[in-house]
């Protein structure tokens, strides 16, 4: 492989405020752990137990290979422009000039499209997250003082929020993301009592295959809950010691055995349990009635809010950093930013004010950005960085077998996805009322939208609101 004199980006690295290897971790674990584990029980219906554990470890080999293939091209990227630290559009960029004719034609493009899909992501997590904390609280609220609207809970987290998302550094949010991982994980200990409570003989369940008919559904569940590219590249960029970030045993390896651990155990219980029942999140199969479930929701709830600084730090961080403040020129940019964060809050909080009913406009937000951030752009730019005669793919061209393998699967879930959601789009909000509303959902976005609209009735056994080929 070619050098570039010796030059180490980590070394040339400079990070104002850096986080810790331990800060890191509970970051990593609460942009990870979220909803979405509420639907793994049902993704284990789909699957079957063992093939279940067995798929769901696949898939998150996968997807954390895909963040870890990223890492190492952008430090790549680094090292052969010598400067320390390549953001993914400026990787996306150089990598893309490097490569083949057509791809060089497309590299500044390449850029300002990664920052689009970034930027489009983490907006609409937050308007999710919004949502269901404003859907949640109205479900306990309403249960002791009487209904109320739910867009006027949306309008009131999001005023809520205004203290938190002012926080500007990375390092500052570690408090809120332990405290809100130390909430999430009592929330779902005490859901877990539930799940342990009159189960049914384990005969009764199906053990190593469920329902074959619907597998692409467990994938669309796992690929949707595991992974959150631009936080998790976030947090890597504001480490102290970026090192250690990566590697069989480094802290993204390690946060994600943990996540593995949790989804496996919750899957397996909840699907024992509930088996066929299952609505879309377990959540809805919960009683609603007593009080240890209503204090599990709320501080699922309480995590999910605390979390949402961490969700929209990549969307001011793509406005302020690669586009308003690029240059670091800008005057006053400590009140701008604040002026952005504030507008950003209000545009968040008036899209999920003028459609509460997210499910198909974030089905398709998560078939655009899990395929092209998580799959396809990794892969597209290892073939190109190492498309130079001076380089080489390794022995076999293994690299460009495997990116090539990452680069069809990340179309076939564009494609098919994007279709299903915008099929659902217009029939959900065409006037039909059965396709999307009280549905299955087999993402953590839809998951957290269901259950706004399934909270006050079951769920349709047969209908997911979002299909994943």
């Amino acid at each position: 492989m070619a050098d570039k004199g010796g030059f180490d980006p980590y070394e040339n690295r400079n990070v104002a405020q850096p986080i810790s290897d331990f800060g890191a971790f509970f970051s990593l674990l609460k942009c990870v752990v979220g909803t979405g584990v509420l639907a793994i029980p049902l993704s284990f219906n789909y699957a079957g137990m063992i093939n279940g554990v067995v798929l769901l470890v696949l898939v998150c080999f996968m997807l954390i290979h895909g963040m870890q293939m990223l890492i190492i091209c952008m430090v790549e990227c680094s090292r052969r422009m010598q400067i320390g630290y390549a953001t993914f559009p400026v990787a996306m960029e150089y990598s893309f000039n490097q490569g083949p004719k057509f791809f060089r034609y497309i590299a500044k493009a390449g850029g300002y499209i990664v920052d689009g899909v970034l930027a489009f992501s983490q907006f609409g997590v937050c308007v999710v997250y919004n949502v269901f904390v404003a859907a949640t609280f109205k479900q306990l609220i309403d249960f002791y003082w009487g209904e109320a609207d739910l867009r006027m809970y949306i309008a009131l987290v999001a005023v809520c929020l205004i203290p938190t998302f002012q926080i500007r550094k990375l390092k500052y949010l570690v408090p809120f993301n332990i405290l809100a991982s130390i909430l999430i994980y009592i929330g779902f200990i005490m859901l877990m009592y539930y799940l342990f409570v009159d189960l049914p003989p384990l005969s009764e369940r199906n053990i190593v295959f469920g329902h074959i008919e619907k597998l692409p559904l467990f994938f669309g569940i796992a690929l949707f809950s595991i992974t959150s590219v631009g936080v998790m590249l976030a947090i890597e960029a504001e480490m102290a010691k970026p090192r250690h970030y990566i590697g069989w045993f480094g802290v993204l390896d390690r946060a994600i055995l943990l996540v593995i651990i949790s989804y496996v155990s919750f899957g397996i219980m909840g699907y024992w349990r509930y088996g066929d029942e299952l609505h879309g999140s377990i959540s809805l199969n919960i009683p609603t009635d007593e009080v240890l479930s209503q204090v599990a929701k709320t501080f699922i709830a309480m995590a999910i809010f605390f979390t949402y600084p961490l969700a929209g730090f990549v969307i001011i961080d793509i406005i302020m950093n690669h586009f308003w403040n690029k240059s670091g020129e800008l005057k006053n940019p400590g009140l701008k930013e604040g002026m952005v964060r504030l507008c950003t809050l209000i545009l968040v909080g008036i899209t999920g004010i003028i459609a509460p009913n997210l499910g198909p406009l974030l089905s398709l937000v998560g078939a655009l950005t899990i395929s092209l951030l998580n799959l396809v752009f990794p892969a597209l730019i290892e073939i190109c960085l190492y498309y130079p005669p001076e380089y080489n793919y390794g022995k076999l061209k293994w690299k460009l077998v495997k990116d090539i393998f990452y680069v069809i699967v990340g179309i076939l879930i564009l494609v098919q996805g994007t279709i299903f959601s915008i099929k659902d789009m217009i029939s959900e909000w065409g006037g039909d009322d059965t396709t999307t509303a009280g549905t299955k959902t087999t993402m953590e976005a839809t998951t957290m939208a269901a259950v706004k609209t399934t909270v006050f009735r079951p769920a349709a056994p047969e209908a997911p609101g979002y299909r994943f080929f």
